[in-house]
Parts: C-alpha cells; sequence; structure tokens
C-alpha cells in the first residue's frame, strides 16, 4: 500500500509519497516491504499508489527487475478512473476492492497486505505458515507497545489461542487500556517484554484467504483496520501474529528522523548489514566516497560522496554528497543529490549567485534534515535552537524540533536559520 499523502511526514512529502522518502542515505522506505517480501521468498507484488507518485514510480521500475522466465513481478497498480467508478481511492479496503479484478488474473489463495512506510525485516513465510496453521480467515501482524503508545495504534485483544476477541482503535480511556492489557498467560509467551503493562498493536500487515477478501471487499467498508478487521472479529476466525523484532511507523519527522539517525549507532535496532536477509534498493554505480581529511564519528557515509576537511557526528549522509572545509554536520540527516553539477553548470549557478549542491564552507548543521538537491551556501548556520518546536519559515520548516530543508531548497551564503 503506497497511496498515503503522509500529512504528518510534511514536508518530506511536499512532492513525494511516504514511500518514496529517502531512507539510511541510499534507501527509500518502499524497499523495506519488497525486500522483506523477495527475502521470504514471495515475488508476486502488487504495489498500490496514488499520492505524489511520480518519484516513486521511478524508483520501483529502476530497481526491480526479474527474469522474464520466472512469474516474478513487481505491477505498479496506479488509481485510475474506470467506466465503473470515477472516485480515487478511499482508504486501504477500498484500494484493495478497486484493483481485485487485476489480482484476479493471478492464482493464489493467499493475499499478504504491507504499508509501504514501515522500517522492520520479517520472515512473511512464518506469519503465513501460522495462519495456515491455525486455520484462520485473517491473520493480524501485531506488536507490543507500552501503555504510553497503545492510544496511538489500533490494539487487540487475544485469548490463549491468540485469536482476536476484541479491537479498538487508537484507545484513549484508562479504564478501556487496563481491560486491553496483555494478560499473565500471553505475556509470559513473549521473549523477555514482561515488564509493565504491555498491549498487541496493530502493524498494519495482514493475511487474508482470498474468499475472505472478496466477502470482506463486498461491501463499502474503506479500511481494513478501521473498519474491515473489527467487523470479521465477531463473524471470522481472526488470529494475531505476535512479532518481537524491531519495528518502526515511520509516520512522524520526529520518528523518521530518530529511526535513521539510530543507523548510524554502533549496535543499531535496525541492521543493513544483515546478509542472509539483504535490503535491496536502486542500483546506481556510484564511485566510492572520497574523504580528503575531516573528523568522522557514528556516521553512515554513502556511496559518490566528497568530503573536505569537515566535521561529522552523528549523522547520515545521503548519495552524492559534497561536504566542504570547515563545515560541521552535526545530529542531522543530508539525503543527497541526483546528480553531480557539471563546470558550465556551477559557473550559470554562481553566476546567478546561487550556491552548488551540497554544504559550503564553516556552515553548521545541527538536528535538521536537508533533502534532495538542497544547496547550502558558505557560512550558514542551522539549528532548531531557540525556535519553535513548529514553525514554517520562508524556506524551511520546523517539525517536531527538528528543521527541515525541503527538496531543492536554496539557503544562501551567510544565512541563520
Amino acid at each position: 500500500m503506497g497511496g498515503g499523502a503522509g500529512t504528518r511526514l510534511f514536508p518530506l512529502t511536499k512532492d513525494r509519497s511516504k514511500p518514496a522518502v529517502p531512507l539510511a542515505g541510499k534507501y527509500r522506505l518502499v524497499d523495506i516491504p519488497i525486500s522483506n517480501c523477495l527475502n521470504s521468498g514471495l515475488k508476486r507484488i502488487f504495489l498500490l499508489t496514488q499520492f505524489n507518485s511520480s518519484s516513486l514510480h521511478r524508483h520501483v521500475q529502476r530497481s526491480y527487475h526479474f527474469d522474464e522466465y520466472s512469474h516474478a513481478f513487481v505491477e505498479i497498480m496506479a488509481a485510475q478512473q474506470t467506466p465503473g467508478s470515477n472516485a480515487w481511492y478511499q482508504g486501504t479496503a477500498d484500494a484493495v476492492r478497486q484493483n481485485l479484478r487485476h489480482f484476479g488474473n493471478v492464482p493464489h489463495k493467499y493475499v499478504l497486505i504491507l504499508s509501504g512506510d514501515q522500517l522492520y525485516r520479517m520472515n512473511f513465510r512464518h506469519l503465513i505458515e501460522q495462519h495456515i496453521k491455525s486455520e484462520a480467515d485473517v491473520t493480524v501482524a501485531t506488536i507490543p507497545v507500552s501503555r504510553s503508545d497503545a492510544s496511538s495504534f489500533g490494539i487487540m485483544q487475544i485469548d490463549g489461542e491468540q485469536r482476536i476477541k476484541r479491537f479498538v482503535e487508537k484507545p484513549q480511556d484508562s479504564e478501556v487500556l487496563d481491560s486491553l492489557k496483555i494478560d499473565s498467560e500471553n505475556l509470559a509467551k513473549l521473549d523477555g517484554q514482561n515488564t509493565g503493562d504491555l498491549y498487541l498493536a496493530s502493524m498494519g500487515i495482514y493475511v487474508f484467504n482470498r474468499d475472505v477478501l472478496d466477502n470482506a471487499l463486498a461491501g463499502k467498508h474503506v479500511d481494513f483496520g478501521k473498519h474491515i478487521i473489527p467487523t470479521l472479529i465477531d463473524t471470522g476466525r481472526i488470529f494475531s501474529y505476535v512479532y518481537q523484532g524491531y519495528w518502526e511507523d515511520i509516520g512522524t519527522i520526529k520518528a523518521f528522523f530518530d529511526a535513521n539517525l539510530d543507523l548510524s549507532n554502533e549496535v543499531p535496532k535496525f541492521n543493513f548489514f544483515e546478509t542472509q536477509a539483504p535490503i535491496y534498493t536502486h542500483a546506481r554505480y556510484l564511485p566510492a566516497s572520497k574523504i580528503v581529511r575531516g573528523f568522522i564519528e557514528r556516521a553512515i557515509i554513502s556511496d559518490g560522496c566528497v568530503i573536505v576537511d569537515a566535521r561529522i557526528e552523528h549523522s547520515v549522509i545521503g548519495i552524492r554528497s559534497r561536504i566542504e572545509a570547515g563545515a560541521v554536520v552535526k545530529d542531522s540527516i543530508l539525503m543527497g543529490h541526483d546528480d553531480y553539477e557539471t563546470p558550465g553548470e556551477l559557473k550559470v549557478m554562481q553566476e546567478r549567485g546561487v550556491p552548488p549542491l551540497g554544504v559550503g564552507k564553516n556552515s553548521y548543521i545541527e538536528r535538521a534534515i536537508i533533502d534532495k538537491n538542497a544547496r547550502i551556501g558558505e557560512n550558514v548556520r542551522i539549528s532548531p535552537e531557540g525556535k519553535p518546536e513548529n514553525y514554517d519559515g520562508p524556506n524551511f520548516y520546523i517539525r517536531d524540533g527538528i528543521v527541515v530543508v525541503p527538496k531543492n531548497g536554496v539557503i544562501h551564503n551567510g544565512t541563520i536559520l
């Protein structure tokens, strides 16, 4: 599912959909679920898109190619008007409903439904095996969360067989939360997560029997989490698959920022260095990064970068980034650039008074996200210190106490944000 507007991730979603947002220097969010599918041996994938989908389509088309003699594919199903309907996708369930006629061309008994904007690693074979073994109609992947986080998710209550007997969407009432916490029997089954009250949150990952899915979508329900699952609990066999690994729903600027910076730690919560289940992306054939001089600590430096006598601390540096002498990048994410500038292009920009792509000399960047193709001039200072938690500036934004310079943004020499 890759069609949401992603308003809480604005301005990173100003010109792209959430699944197309760059991740970890060289990937896109959509690479995570697709890679999980491929690593699980699931190679017939439909990607449903709608909002700001141009860059997402381009990335997927460039990245995922299979042997033409196999049955593998990643097929983009963009929202479209048809003689039967002139409406765009109204929700997750409606998106699947509008494409059921296409899914029918691929023989299958089970349908796995995923979000396109989450960070996790899961072997979906285990999920499907439990679904079959329990003779479920639907299996919902869930994850234990704390009481403080429970009000942000759809919360499931299960019995001793992991069958879902109750679902509450984003519970706020204290008494309701008390009634939904994992009971002692199911708490004992968790791997060391038995301190404090825990709740089973829906991950937005579902396995449906195909006939059950067809029947559920015969009505007018538009969303799986809000409508389909709660309705089926009373009439079908709906089970929970309890996942206990790392999972992050990249729904806000802060969640995106924290998840990316954690990758630069010595032992990150999510490991891109897992050889048995690699994360795939577009192969760009860039040169190795060049570091002339500088100080680098806890940082990810992506392909094709040029760093000249700069200081980089606890940061993620995206592809083709250029950081000039005396610059400091601290607790920040630089998403890099789509291309290198030629000498002719540099001359034209200089004549216009526009700084080159990258970070100029003696500039200071702290607790910021610098989006793709941004131009940060010389002697610039970017920091959220002393500013509101949320603010819209003329060429920057502040969200959750993090400065965001949007895609193609220009910060001229000497600017202090």
